[in-house]
């Protein structure tokens, strides 16, 4: 790993990107792994995780009684420089008792707003702009629904296809697909955001035989706050990082290896902060992964599947819910959600079943801030589809899905 700004590697026009647009608009018209406990940490551990779910079949939709009633903000990202994307960020409400999805505007002021975070206060979005010349764009949330555009940051790099808020509120964290690379920058008082403090190259491994170069895909804190790690599909790598709080500067503290030409494209932790779940793009697998918080240090475990039965899917997004009894990985090419069971305090992830997504290519997945709602973005088709999330973890359809055109990411509030 390198800092400064080394030019992106691999073909295509974005370093490697035009592959990541076309694996999405081409055609748009049980099951136990294990992984041993990694090392005590130093602090005394964190509390035990929640029991381990039934086995059982899943029952259908939530229980609409534990429910918040009233109408919630949710946010939409696409591409704007494709045939029939859309003209920004999409603005919309959706209900949190029956999953029911609203339009209500967009925001034009931005160019390919491919992936979205909020503020841990809740008062600004970020989005990225997924283009050669990288950017990330502040837009400030108001009570009356207007939105205003604070600025936008170069981040040195190609395609910044994802990014996320340091939970101090301090960092904007952002990776660079094109370029397998991460940046940072530093977040002001009004949620504007100054210009890069830092950015690391991914220079090393050198990538398997099925990638030509690194693509860096995702970056994101630790639960316990004191490490950033960043997955890179293209070097078969997941990164370990500290950042200084003060300088906002990234120190490489170590790598986790997965499989050759897996591919691993985002990572998701149990909410005990031990372990954490790998989706393989490349491969169609899951990783569990053992996280020691006291070095940073992930130990990948042995793949397992998808649910996607062996044909052509590429893996794209896990979740867990807030109790840490299930997860879901959203399955494009199969077009699916599988459910996984959550148990062993975290430790292994047993396929239940999988559910049609009502979509083509869904390619991120986000739950309601009270784990009842589960969203889809589902790219080739241009919808969002909408499930209620049962106790049991079972998904039943709410409502009808949400056209949004070239849907690739939804982040309700």
């Amino acid at each position: 790993m390198s800092s400064g700004t080394d030019p992106a590697r691999g073909s295509g026009p974005f370093g490697g990107v035009s592959r990541r647009r076309l694996l999405g608009t081409l055609g748009a018209a049980a099951a136990v792994a294990t992984v041993p406990a990694p090392a005590p940490p130093a602090d005394p551990a964190p509390p035990d995780g929640p029991p381990s779910p039934s086995a059982g079949p899943s029952r259908g939709g939530a229980d609409t009684a534990r429910r918040p009633a009233g109408r919630r903000p949710l946010y939409l990202g696409t591409y704007t420089s494709v045939e029939g994307g859309g003209k920004g960020i999409g603005l919309a409400e959706y209900d949190a008792a029956t999953g029911r999805v609203t339009g209500t505007g967009t925001v034009v002021e931005v160019d390919d707003p491919s992936y979205l975070a909020v503020h841990p206060d809740g008062r600004t979005l970020y989005c990225v702009a997924e283009r050669e010349e990288g950017a990330v764009t502040a837009v400030r949330r108001s009570d009356g629904g207007r939105h205003e555009v604070l600025g936008t940051r170069a981040t040195g790099g190609a395609a910044p296809c994802h990014l996320s808020v340091h939970p101090s509120g301090r960092w904007l964290l952002s990776a660079e697909y094109g370029s397998g690379s991460v940046a940072v920058h530093p977040v002001g008082a009004s949620g504007a955001l100054g210009e890069r403090t830092d950015r690391v190259v991914h220079s090393a491994p050198e990538p398997g035989p099925r990638q030509d170069g690194p693509h860096a895909h995702q970056v994101l804190t630790s639960p316990d706050g004191g490490h950033v790690l960043a997955v890179d599909l293209g070097t078969d790598t997941v990164y370990t990082y500290r950042l200084d709080g003060s300088a906002g500067t990234l120190r490489p503290v170590s790598r986790a290896r997965t499989r050759p030409g897996s591919g691993p494209r985002h990572l998701a932790f149990h909410p005990g902060g031990r372990f954490a779940y790998l989706a393989n793009e490349l491969d169609d697998t899951v990783v569990v992964c053992g996280y020691d918080p006291a070095t940073g240090r992930l130990t990948p475990g042995d793949p397992q599947p998808t649910g996607s039965g062996g044909g052509t899917n590429h893996p794209a997004q896990l979740v867990v819910t807030p109790d840490g009894a299930y997860a879901y990985l959203a399955n494009r090419g199969h077009d699916s959600l599988a459910r996984y069971a959550v148990e062993a305090d975290g430790a292994r992830l047993r396929l239940l079943d999988t559910v049609p997504v009502r979509g083509g290519f869904p390619r991120h997945l986000a739950l309601s801030p009270d784990g009842t709602l589960l969203f889809a973005a589902n790219q080739r088709s241009g919808t969002v589809s909408v499930f209620s999330v049962g106790r049991d973890g079972g998904l039943g359809p709410a409502g009808e899905p949400f056209a949004s055109p070239v849907a690739v990411c939804a982040l309700p509030l």
